[in-house]
Order: structure tokens, then sequence, then C-alpha cells
């Protein structure tokens, strides 16, 4: 496989794009990303495919948001966190949830993350960018 070339200094939101509830998610990133500090990559797509295999291979990775941040990969509520601290507006302020321990943020994150399809459905294709946000998407 192709090694995937990745833009400098930006962080890489992989995400579930058959999941409505990740899709919303995206589409909330990029309203709150005024200084575009985020590109994002379908788990579907040949980008998440090269790039986890090599680095992530301990999860089920349709069930996780996955954050790659200056070289250092990050799942469920660290990733989410860690998102949440880059955005624009009070959003950085979740990121003081980090003083609870991984365990009991993933519990509730696992629990949504298994409910999704059910509570919020699945799409039958991966996201489609709006034209003028095309180059923020990775294949």
């Amino acid at each position: 496989m192709n090694k995937v070339q990745l833009p400098e200094k930006k962080l890489v939101v992989f995400f579930d794009g058959e999941c409505n509830l990740c899709n919303r998610s995206i589409q909330f990133i990029l309203k709150r990303d005024r200084k575009d500090r985020f590109r994002f990559a379908s788990l579907q797509g040949s980008t998440a495919k090269s790039l986890l295999a090599d680095f992530v291979q301990d999860i089920e990775l349709n069930k996780s948001i996955i954050l790659l941040e200056n070289g250092r990969f990050y799942q469920r509520s660290d990733a989410a966190l860690r998102i949440a601290k880059h955005l624009d507006g009070f959003w950085p302020l979740l990121y003081g949830f980090m003083i609870i321990p991984t365990f009991i943020r993933n519990t509730l994150y696992n629990y949504i993350a298994r409910n999704r399809y059910k509570w919020f459905g699945k799409a039958d294709h991966c996201l489609i960018p709006a034209p003028e946000l095309d180059h923020k998407f990775l294949t």
C-alpha cells in the first residue's frame, strides 16, 4: 500500500463514515474549526487503512474515533476531549474532564458507541463534504 502524505501541523480525525452520529460530530467540528486545525479521514477509506494498520491494531476501528496529533494516536474519550481542546469557543473547557479516570470516561464512551447505530442510524454511504470543504477530507 502507498504511504499516505499527511498535511503538516494538522490534526487528523478518523471517524466511522457510516455512522450518523460520527458524521454529525464531524459537521460540529467543522463549524468550530475557524483556525483550520483539522483534517478528516473515514475509517473506511484508504488513508485510515494505510495509517492505522501500523499503529492501531488493538481496537475495533469502527467503534472508536481516533485522533492523530503530533505523531501520536488517541482513541475514544481521549480523542474526543483532545478534539474539544482545539475547537473555538468554550469547548476547550471540556478538556478538564481528562481528570476523570480513563476507564470511567471510556465506559460511557463505549456505551454510546455500542448503541449509536440504534439511536442515530447508519448512513448508506460515507459523508460527502461540500466542495469548499473537500480539501479537509483525506481519502
